[in-house]
């Protein structure tokens, strides 16, 4: 009810609730002292339950005795309350557009909730405290975040492979290579303000900035946001800063507690390498005690201070030299020398530059051994007529390439010829019947495909020959076998 007369809107039940009564409607006209209005139209209004209000009615309007509206604005100017009181007889109900001027009236002028005064409209709420504004709170900017590329600390995650548990592979060792991204920064944010219900602006602190602390062998970006790796290594977080290590040293034994090692830089052990480990490094590897049935691999050089125990198994590879004090029941294969003090015994050793045994126990026994330059020792063989055969003068990775390729050659082939007289016959068939059956048809053109791959694997195979053969033709070394005693 307001000053231009009496409004009705009815809407419609949601889900299993009832329709609105005519009834209803009656009783609630009566309660409010109108007598004018139109039954017939509530009657429609009531029917079509449109959601809208319709002027059904006449108002004598008494504006002394209208709803008043109290105004509270509270919580340090955050929150504003009003207070409705219940217009007497003939008395009016505040609009929408009385409450926000009444609102805007007593300095409320944000954050007002629109959807409480639609609310008051329809079901007016009398003698209430009801929260109809607040304002927007500050929200402090987000400190500056340094963010890691890597686990700042280091946890053993078991993998699990067919279906058991990999106690050996660890993952303790971080690798990054150099120019890798390490960490980058969030930068700090600053804030959003706040406003109160009245209007005045309440400012946001700014996070607090921070920097990329770097140790040894990372740099920043030019503008601080990064924080790149320089060399290869090992990266890890030390004192708060980020340091890439070149070496990564284990200070005992490589077993179950390491696992294996896969590193890119040079690996220092002050202990042995347990049976069963692998040990893998893109610069040097260093090992203070002895190595059992494992494998070592490395870009640059390998030593190992007390002897390594193959095993028949174990396996060396190193991109420079081997160091040892003995070789035992291994296969080795360098690029360059291995050099030994004590001897080595029914081993399988290929070097591409010199083999060398010098020591009082200086001998070769059994195995092996080839190397494209020199093999020198004290003494080769055993008064028990050990074989062993030594090979100088040929790159022996080349020589054990050539081979392969020859036993390809031979087998490819008798392939060919297999397949020419499988062809043959077909052909001749098809001379005879003039056009063959389906299924020889079929056969036809399998087998001349198959006669193609054989070809071209042919002519590859003829190609690493001649390749490996002008290679070892051009090698100026005259090899040589030399025994000090």
């Amino acid at each position: 009810i307001n000053s231009d007369g009496v409004f009705l809107k009815v809407t419609r039940p949601s889900g299993r609730g009832a329709q609105a009564a005519e009834r209803g409607v009656l009783e609630k006209l009566a309660l409010r002292g109108v007598s004018q209005f139109d039954p017939a139209l509530v009657a429609r209004v009531v029917k079509h339950a449109d959601g809208e209000y319709i002027r059904v009615g006449e108002f004598a309007f008494n504006q002394a005795a209208q709803s008043t509206l109290m105004v509270d604005i509270a919580d340090q100017e955050m929150k504003a309350y009003l207070t409705l009181s219940p217009p007497g007889r003939g008395g009016a109900d505040l609009s929408a557009e009385e409450i926000r001027s009444l609102l805007a009236a007593n300095g409320v002028a944000h954050g007002i909730k629109e959807e409480v005064i639609q609310r008051l409209i329809d079901r007016p709420q009398y003698n209430e405290r009801i929260l109809v504004a607040e304002g927007d709170r500050p929200a402090n900017g987000r400190d500056a975040v340094v963010e890691y590329n890597f686990k700042v600390r280091r946890e053993v995650e078991l993998r699990e492979k067919n279906g058991r548990v990999d106690f050996k592979e660890l993952d303790l060792v971080q690798n990054v290579e150099a120019g890798q991204l390490v960490a980058r920064k969030l930068p700090r944010e600053e804030g959003k303000p706040g406003r109160t219900v009245t209007g005045r602006t309440l400012p946001a602190k700014p996070g607090k900035d921070t920097e990329i602390e770097i140790g040894k062998n990372v740099k920043l970006s030019e503008d601080g946001m990064s924080a790149l790796a320089t060399i290869n290594g090992q990266v890890l977080l030390a004192a708060g800063k980020i340091n890439v290590e070149p070496v990564y040293t284990v200070e005992g034994d490589v077993n179950l507690k390491t696992g294996n090692i896969l590193f890119l830089g040079t690996v220092f052990v002050k202990g042995s390498v347990e049976d069963g480990f692998t040990v893998k490094a893109a610069g040097n590897i260093e090992v203070m005690g002895s190595v059992g049935k494992c494998l070592l691999d490395a870009e640059g050089e390998i030593i190992v201070h007390q002897g390594i125990l193959g095993k028949i198994e174990g396996r060396i590879r190193a991109g420079k030299n081997v160091v040892s004090k003995f070789i035992e029941h291994a296969r080795v294969e360098v690029e360059e020398d291995v050099v030994v003090s004590d001897g080595i015994i029914h081993s399988f050793v290929d070097a591409n530059h010199r083999i060398i045994c010098q020591g009082r126990r200086a001998s070769i026994v059994g195995g092996r051994l080839r190397a494209t330059e020199e093999i020198h020792a004290k003494s080769f063989g055993s008064v028990a007529g050990t074989e062993t055969i030594l090979e100088v003068g040929l790159d022996p990775k080349r020589k054990e390439e050539l081979s392969r390729a020859l036993e390809r050659r031979g087998v490819l082939e008798k392939r060919l010829e297999e397949l020419e007289r499988n062809l043959r016959t077909l052909e001749n068939l098809k001379k005879v019947m003039r056009q063959l059956p389906e299924d020889k048809a079929g056969d036809l053109a399998k087998l001349s495909d198959e006669r193609s791959k054989a070809l071209a694997e042919l002519e590859e195979a003829n190609g690493t020959i001649q390749r490996i053969n002008a290679h070892l033709a051009s090698l100026k070394v005259v090899g040589k076998v030399s025994a000090s005693d």
